[in-house]
């Protein structure tokens, strides 16, 4: 049986990892600045993740939602220490996609209302909800355009206001640094104005963290930074380290009942475990400081790059805009000079998006690989 062929692929195949390398079948060794999209976010095989998740899986894997499950607790226990979120509740489920289905789900049987805003360059996933929210129409199916959804440009508060009073609006969804679409962010004052339009007009304010929560910006979600405070916060990527697992954060507004909500492999014993040990990890060898000392050296590294438009994101969620396409520098920082990184709906961004263990040599490599092509 042949697999169905949804990617591109690069001819590469990894069978090996360690931290922020990769070894391919030929055992060459790749610097990994792209993390599997942003998943990696303790290092590949952290040894203290290999040893939990080892030990877990020798004990139990998986059992349903049926019973106590307190590995559950722990983690949401520690969410709630790290990120500062107080008095949000947990539900947890596999991916980024299930995050935001549940959670604009969720708005709408707490509103009673349907209609979803979102913003121009957003992706939110390809479920039936999340990708009807999602500004590209190549990935969305006859079936998720029965949606309704409004997609407006970042930043138009004159926009959402207009259509929020029509008072048929469920929820405002959000990423506050856009991932796929190209590390576009807006101002605080934008982020307060949704804030405040969503509580004036009964609208759940759902921040998609799913590619930048858990540390990578510098702050444990990148909303932090504007002192809003939103509804439901949808999470997944680096949350798992690799591990499938995705959850949503939902404000104590929010009340719960039995059937609201359900899922099979969510919050399993090996899911709940793999994501207590990359919070360990990340407040363990200060992570996170790591992210605003790396990042701070990057964007001072990037200053004297050539042919450089403008440098994009926080943190480690950045991206290096060129004045031309960047898919045959890609190819040649993989293919010669053995370093991954990532693309964006933006043809001339590169992407960045490593393990939160990165160190300054490894950005060095980098930008000497960018030095000597551009």
């Amino acid at each position: 049986m042949s697999l169905f062929n949804v990617y591109p692929l690069f001819d590469i195949t990894p069978v090996t990892a360690k931290d922020v390398y990769v070894f391919d079948e030929k055992n060459t060794k790749y610097l990994d600045l792209y993390g599997g999209h942003a998943v990696i976010s303790i290092g590949h095989s952290h040894p203290k993740y290999v040893k939990n998740i080892s030990e877990q899986v020798s004990k139990m894997g998986f059992y349903s939602n049926s019973i106590q499950n307190p590995l559950q607790t722990k983690l949401a226990n520690k969410i709630e220490e790290l990120s500062g979120c107080e008095g949000y509740e947990l539900f947890l489920c596999n991916s980024g996609a299930e995050a935001n289905e549940n959670a604009l789900k969720l708005a709408s049987f707490h509103t009673g209302k349907k209609k979803i805003v979102a913003f121009k360059n957003g992706f939110h996933g390809r479920t039936s909800a999340a990708v009807a929210a999602t500004d590209n129409a190549k990935i969305i199916a006859p079936l998720n355009a029965q949606q309704e959804v409004e997609i407006l440009e970042l930043g138009d508060l004159v926009g959402v206001e207009k259509t929020l009073a029509k008072n048929d609006v469920c929820a405002v969804i959000v990423e506050f640094i856009q991932g796929v679409g190209g590390l576009d962010e807006s101002t605080t004052e934008f982020y307060e104005g949704l804030e405040a339009l969503c509580k004036k007009y009964n609208t759940s304010f759902i921040a998609d963290e799913v590619q930048s929560g858990f540390g990578r910006t510098g702050d444990f979600f990148a909303f932090q930074k504007h002192g809003v405070t939103p509804t439901i916060i949808p999470i997944a990527k680096g949350m798992g380290n690799g591990f499938p697992i995705g959850g949503i954060l939902i404000h104590p507004s929010i009340k719960a009942s039995f059937g609201l909500l359900g899922t099979t492999f969510g919050g399993n014993h090996l899911a709940c475990v793999a994501s207590s040990t990359v919070l360990e990890v990340i407040e363990e060898e200060n992570l996170m400081e790591n992210v605003k000392e790396i990042s701070a050296y990057f964007v001072e590294k990037a200053k004297s790059l050539p042919k450089l438009k403008s440098l994009k994101g926080r943190g480690l969620m950045l991206g290096l805009e060129f004045d031309f396409p960047v898919a045959e520098l890609r190819k040649k920082l993989i293919h010669e000079y053995k370093i991954f990184t990532g693309s964006a709906k933006n043809p001339n961004l590169l992407r960045i998006l490593p393990s939160l263990t990165v160190k300054k040599e490894h950005i060095d490599v980098l930008f000497d690989a960018l030095k000597s092509e551009l």
